[in-house]
């Protein structure tokens, strides 16, 4: 999830509350320090105004630090903790969160969702994560999917970072959200192009547009993994869309989404934000994404000319852009089985710990590339969620193949 993107839906979310809305919310970095009456809590990482992310990017701070080997400071897990209404759930920040949450406090399912991942990472908080889980599979729409906020049409984004948080905490939905996945995953011969990614959500009419943010996150979702993936193993039979005659299977909607994030960035090595009105210019955010994605599906061949443009040009943006940027670049080295301390001459760890408390203490040197038996971490750890992708995976119908 892109961290422009993701202030610009709270924005939305907010304007809009009590009617249906869209996911990821209003540029956090519009503002580049707090209003004059804002104090900043000592324990929240950023400079900016945490008005519409600060438990969104906490979250991703304290988990891309656990990641990393790092134990983050005791105040920085306290104040997320904090941030927790009675009901479970979490709002984008509470300024006042000694007060019960009434129905001013507008709660989400992607803040609650990435403070689950966070809190279960750095340990101590099983209560705390029980209760957003029991929130998180009361806010499941009929369809299987999740949307922003309370009673929100599903979208692709809000149900990929609620798997991810409910596997985080070794729960399940109950109702299977993978259906929907499916159902928005695009055929790979589509006219126009897009095929095998993913939509945000169909348009009033009930088509699919792809999406390359929506499709790193059903990505993610579809294998059943987090913001701190893992590479999964490579395919051997290439890199390729499939088609189908019969319903996709998360298996497939996976493959054929990171085929479509592989065909995306394979020019430029980057993918392109197109907001309106602006001049079109490199996603870094959505790149990163990207990145994960791609490796998590076993995909790192396709994602290191990405890896290596993002290593080349991305720090000044996350130095402008902050803690979840830092964030999702920890992310994109950890998929990549690479070292995030030596990221194109930037030391990501640090940069982001600079941002916040000072962590109470650094784990063992984290080398990030470490080796055994001469394969890198990433090659060697394997996920059951692609292992049926070998050799023996038949597909019918439509099928289209592109070197690497």
């Amino acid at each position: 999830m892109n961290v422009l993107r993701r202030s610009a839906a709270v924005l939305a979310a907010t304007a809009v509350i009590g009617a249906a809305m869209p996911t990821m919310t209003a540029l956090a970095s519009d503002d580049p320090s707090p209003s004059a009456s804002a104090v900043l809590p000592s324990g929240l990482y950023g400079s900016t105004d945490p008005k519409y992310d600060g438990v969104w990017r906490q979250s991703l701070a304290l988990l891309a630090q656990h990641t990393a080997g790092v134990t983050p400071a005791a105040k920085a897990v306290d104040w997320l903790a904090g941030q927790q209404c009675a009901n479970g759930a979490f709002a984008a920040f509470r300024a006042e969160p000694t007060a019960a949450c009434d129905a001013k406090v507008t709660v989400d399912t992607n803040s609650t969702a990435a403070a689950v991942q966070a809190l279960k990472a750095v340990g101590g908080h099983d209560s705390a994560v029980g209760k957003a889980v029991t929130w998180l599979k009361s806010q499941q729409n009929k369809d299987g999917g999740w949307g922003y906020a309370p009673g929100s049409p599903s979208d692709t984004n809000s149900t990929g970072v609620v798997i991810g948080a409910l596997a985080a905490a070794g729960a399940s939905a109950d109702r299977t959200p993978y259906d929907l996945l499916a159902k928005w995953s695009i055929p790979c011969d589509q006219d126009g192009g897009g095929g095998g990614g993913l939509a945000y959500q169909p348009d009033k009419t009930g088509k699919l547009t792809a999406n390359a943010d929506a499709t790193a996150a059903g990505v993610l979702g579809a294998l059943g993994k987090g913001f701190a993936a893992t590479a999964g193993k490579a395919p051997v039979e290439g890199y390729i869309c499939a088609d189908s005659d019969k319903a996709r299977t998360r298996d497939e909607v996976a493959r054929n989404g990171a085929e479509y994030l592989a065909d995306a960035v394979h020019e430029k090595g980057y993918l392109v934000s197109a907001l309106p009105g602006a001049k079109p210019q490199p996603d870094y955010g959505n790149t990163a994404d990207a990145v994960v994605a791609m490796a998590a599906q076993g995909w790192t061949k396709p994602a290191k000319k990405s890896y290596a443009w993002l290593t080349a040009n991305s720090a000044q943006w996350a130095k402008q852009s902050g803690p979840a940027a830092y964030a999702e670049l920890i992310f994109a080295a950890h998929a990549m089985g690479a070292d995030p301390r030596d990221f194109g001459g930037t030391d990501l760890v640090t940069a982001l710990n600079a941002t916040g408390p000072a962590p109470r203490a650094a784990a063992a040197e984290h080398t990030g590339a470490k080796k055994s038996s001469g394969t890198t971490v990433w090659w060697i750890v394997g996920t059951g969620l692609v292992a049926g992708i070998g050799i023996g995976f038949l597909f019918s119908g439509r099928r289209k193949q592109r070197q690497l």
